[in-house]
């Protein structure tokens, strides 16, 4: 409960000293800052407004006096500020409204408070991200900064809800489990209004199995463990008919916080449903909702801990953890209640080899040691090929139970076979040096995440960047396109540093890992639109078009009055690649381009990647998907620790 961090009280003295130039700036140009005696700094004229807001000047002298009464008037809420950034840098407030959560009338507020406390900070990391994508775009409007940062930081406050709904935070009963039949599904079904549903679900899973769902991007992997779980029916306002025994209980009428002593979720993206700031703090979350005593939660965190082989993250940060780190956590966060039943969305989306066989290897010990029924969502099936009991799949509106002999013989004839490298047409680009690397190195804080990299790259090149989490992928990737040091980055004979924020996107564009931050309107046809700006010849919506495999835009005018977000995740990196490619950069870079997508999907965007080379005259791109690499790349980097390995691999 009590320890001291500083980094909560930075953040206060940082907004605090934010708020009082704001006001000094607020009384400067509303002509209140040459109030009283004192030296006169500035003299500006006085601009009076007319009509309606003829009662307001505008700007006038600025004297020392006045400066010093408009900073002493903004000190009272900044002197706030500071106390509850202070208060947080002592004690764990989040972990002290958890608690108020089992006790009587306070249990309404301490949530909501709870996700008031963890959303604020989501809220300026949300600023950073997309002040970052606003650059990545050479978008220039501040403006264009407010619906994603709305959505993320709506996106954030239910994720961390359904969260904290699924780990018990303010349960009002207790609902006893039975171990005999963890999951049953009879004549079940599934809708959200009319545009999707599942139907005629007849599934039975015993203790001790690992059972694995498959299907397409979009299909209902997602809604179908939620229906497990019961945030579909509870949460997301989802429609159940039939009947979905859940360990006994009826999940029609028991929503996730009653089931969460012997339920056990681990969403699809972990991170955005953390509710703590420690690892020790997030393992023990749901212990500390119900009121267990500190020194019991502490056992079993430590216990947890040592069975996942994770004592050495307990103390750590959850910010500083790696993705693979991030989903063992969230894994033993999801087992401290000693589950029936757990749920598992996507486990294997954002790891690397190493991560992904430690992973399946935690799951197939929990399930066939320790007794648990394991439900996977997955697309990834090859690393449970060999530890999987049962396979589902979802086709069409049903769900059919598959052989694991079916699921070998599906996943062949759906893997994409690329292009052989050797016959592919680059274009008539000539073989000379596009891009240089010198020197570069990036630091996070104290950590040295991009160590003295140098490489240079060919005109025609598809090089694929490899590495484990945490190599520094990502970070050398940004850094490419959005230089802090002059002389680093060349492209084109063009110190990219030294470019404005236009000029550089036809030098060099990045796709991110989370391409939905370049997402920034309501249409898809706005985001066209806003893309081809004032660039000469730029179609950004034909572009995305052959992308997606279609002879012109007319072929998809059904997805350009969606939402962006209503694309298929497929669809969406698409887009955002054709809004990367309407300045035609000589260099295109692309963040883990096959993350949480389907086999299908992966031979679209092995297609698309094909066809943006023709746009540009070299692309990059990290991925953890070896067999995509090897298939797609004219070379392959490998990092590690930050730093290029060496030999490097050339493609034969």
């Amino acid at each position: 409960m009590f320890r001291l961090r500083l980094a909560p009280l930075r953040a206060a003295v940082v907004l605090a000293v934010g708020f009082v130039l704001l006001r000094i700036v607020y009384r400067v140009v509303f002509g209140g800052a040459g109030a009283g005696a004192g030296a006169v700094l500035m003299e500006l004229p006085r601009l009076r407004l007319d009509g309606p807001f003829s009662h307001i000047t505008l700007l006038g002298p600025i004297t020392t006096v006045g400066l010093g009464n408009a900073a002493l008037s903004a000190l009272p809420v900044a002197a706030v500020i500071v106390f509850f950034g202070l208060l947080n840098a002592v004690i764990n407030v989040q972990s002290l409204f958890a608690r108020g959560a089992g006790r009587g009338r306070l249990r309404a507020i301490s949530r909501s408070l709870v996700i008031a406390w963890a959303t604020f900070p989501a809220l300026l990391e949300s600023v950073r991200r997309v002040n970052v994508a606003r650059a990545l775009r050479g978008e220039r409007s501040i403006a264009s900064l407010l619906v994603p940062v709305f959505e993320q930081t709506i996106e954030r406050a239910l994720a961390l809800a359904a969260s904290m709904e699924t780990r018990g935070f303010a349960a009002t009963r207790v609902v006893p489990g039975v171990c005999e039949t963890p999951v049953v599904l009879t004549n079940a079904a599934l809708s959200f209004g009319a545009d999707w549903h599942l139907d005629e679900l007849n599934v039975t899973l015993e203790p001790g199995n690992l059972t694995v769902i498959v299907g397409a991007t979009g299909s209902g992997k997602t809604s179908l463990l939620h229906g497990m779980s019961g945030l579909f029916q509870h949460f997301y306002d989802g429609v159940q008919t039939g009947g979905i025994d859940i360990t006994g209980a009826d999940r029609a009428t028991t929503p996730p916080r009653d089931t969460a002593g012997f339920v056990g979720l681990v969403a699809q993206n972990v991170r955005l449903g953390f509710a703590a700031e420690t690892v020790h703090d997030e393992i023990g979350f749901a212990l500390a909702v119900r009121g267990v005593a500190t020194t019991i939660v502490h056992s079993r965190v430590r216990d947890i801990a040592a069975r996942l082989q994770i004592d050495h993250l307990v103390d750590r940060p959850i910010e500083q953890l790696s993705a693979g780190e991030a989903s063992i956590v969230a894994i033993a966060a999801a087992l401290v209640n000693n589950p029936i039943l757990l749920l598992v969305d996507e486990p294997l989306a954002d790891l690397d080899t190493a991560a992904r066989d430690r992973v399946c290897a935690v799951l197939d010990q929990l399930a066939h040691e320790a007794g648990v029924c394991v439900v996977i969502a997955e697309h990834n099936t090859r690393e449970f090929a060999s530890i999987t009991d049962v396979w589902l799949q979802i086709r069409g509106n049903h769900l059919h139970e598959v052989s694991a002999g079916e699921m070998q013989a599906l996943s062949t004839a759906e893997t994409p076979t690329p292009t052989p490298v050797a016959s592919r047409d680059f274009g008539t680009v000539p073989a000379v040096l596009l891009a240089s690397i010198r020197r570069l190195s990036v630091r996070h804080r104290t950590s040295l995440v991009v160590d003295d990299v140098s490489f240079k790259v060919q005109a025609g090149e598809l090089i694929a960047l490899r590495g484990s989490n945490g190599a520094g992928k990502s970070s050398l990737l940004r850094a490419m396109a959005l230089p802090t040091a002059a002389d680093t980055v060349t492209v084109a004979g063009h110190d990219v540093h030294s470019l404005k924020r236009r000029t550089r996107r036809q030098a060099v564009a990045l796709v991110p890992e989370n391409f939905d931050d370049l997402l920034f309107a309501i249409t898809v046809a706005e985001e066209c639109r806003r893309a081809n700006g004032t660039l000469a010849g730029a179609d950004t919506a034909q572009t995305f078009a052959q992308l997606l495999g279609f002879d012109g835009v007319a072929d998809a005018a059904h997805l350009l009055q969606r939402h962006p977000r209503d694309l298929s995740s497929g669809e969406r990196l698409c887009l955002v690649m054709a809004i990367q490619l309407a300045a035609r950069p000589a260099l295109l870079l692309i963040d883990e381009p096959t993350r949480g997508l389907d086999l299908t999907s992966r031979a679209l965007v092995c297609d698309a990647l094909l066809k943006a080379a023709s746009h540009s005259a070299a692309v990059i791109f990290a991925t953890h998907d070896d067999d995509f690499a090897r298939g797609l790349a004219t070379r392959i980097l490998r990092m590690e620790a930050g730093r290029l390995e060496a030999p490097i691999e050339v493609h034969s």
